[in-house]
């Protein structure tokens, strides 16, 4: 089976070239163009393709594949909402993905995220650099004792909560499928949460219930002086009603992995140039405002489970097999 990998990066190649990793059955070809109803047409000849969570699987791009002969599908990620499985479904276009890789990896980075935006480490860094020591408009509060609300208990909100746990904070979560193996967790609605956290970490997929859940309505509902973390999907946030709450003072600090304008800017090196969308602009310029570049998943750990698990999904369509992870 020849498969196509758009939006190769450099790391791409080196896990998916590994020794573990090849196999006699698959035949892969790296691009570097992402996948797009512009670029799908590079398909043609190709059984399968490869695309990663910020590529566009609409109804158009998967109707050119259709047409291009492609049968499979793969994400290389978790996340799946940038493709339009009914259209997929329709041209009888198998899909698969990669449910959990390593949710470690996210968690540690949703934390890592909590601690530079609480203690302006980004701020104190190039300070330091420039030999001054000063620390005017450092001062960072304590999670110890504070209660810490996540939002969505899977594998990745599960081990937010664990770390959270281990700051010494309490722990309440919203779910409304409560994880049993965490004994330790307040399970509360949603508006309890916006209402007594301290910290608020989205660790949910975006679906149509709960696209823009954090809006000028919810932000009203929260403690003044809250921390908003998200590492799941940049809409599951209003970025013009953050915009605000920030510009208000609700927001004591926010860390970003993801936003709304991730397509044609993450992943790709920008530095030489003017970013066409202001509202990237307006959150880069708010000092206690921590943007990421959509790289929670980026371990080696991380990075060699997704490899397997999507040469085991290749293999697995080939064989003729289900393995779990279609869509």
């Amino acid at each position: 089976m020849k498969i196509l990998f758009f939006g190769t990066k450099s790391y791409d190649r080196e896990f998916f070239e590994g020794p573990d990793e090849k196999c006699p059955d698959v035949e892969i070809t790296f691009i570097e163009p992402n996948l797009s109803p512009e670029t799908a047409r590079l398909a043609e000849g190709f059984e399968g393709v490869c695309a990663f969570v910020n590529m566009d699987l609409s109804a158009r791009t998967v109707d050119i594949l259709h047409k291009c002969g492609v049968k499979l599908i793969l994400m290389r990620c978790a996340g799946y909402n940038n493709v339009d499985l009914e259209a997929a479904k329709a041209c009888g276009i198998t899909v698969m993905h990669v449910p959990g890789y390593s949710p470690e990896a996210v968690a540690e980075h949703a934390m890592a995220l909590v601690l530079t935006a609480d203690r302006h480490m980004h701020k104190a860094y190039i300070k330091c650099r420039e030999n001054n020591f000063n620390l005017s408009g450092l001062m960072g509060i304590n999670l110890h004792g504070r209660t810490a609300g996540i939002v969505g208990t899977g594998k990745i909100g599960a081990a937010m909560a664990r770390i959270c746990r281990g700051f010494g904070m309490r722990v309440i979560a919203y779910d409304m499928y409560p994880n049993k193996e965490l004994d330790f967790v307040e399970y509360v609605d949603f508006e309890r949460l916006l209402a007594e956290a301290d910290l608020i970490s989205l660790h949910c997929p975006l679906t149509k219930d709960n696209y823009h859940m954090i809006n000028e309505k919810t932000i009203a509902k929260m403690k003044d002086g809250v921390m908003l973390v998200n590492t799941s999907r940049g809409a599951l946030i209003k970025t013009e009603d953050l915009i605000q709450g920030i510009r208000d003072g609700k927001f004591f600090a926010v860390g970003l992995d993801v936003y709304e304008e991730e397509n044609g800017t993450v992943y790709e090196d920008m530095s030489d140039r003017i970013l066409e969308h202001s509202t990237m602009a307006r959150l880069l310029s708010f000092p206690n405002v921590m943007v990421t570049s959509h790289q929670g998943f980026f371990t080696k750990e991380a990075l060699l489970a997704i490899s397997r698990t999507t040469m085991d999904n290749a293999l697995a369509f080939v064989q003729g097999r289900k393995n779990g992870n279609e869509l």
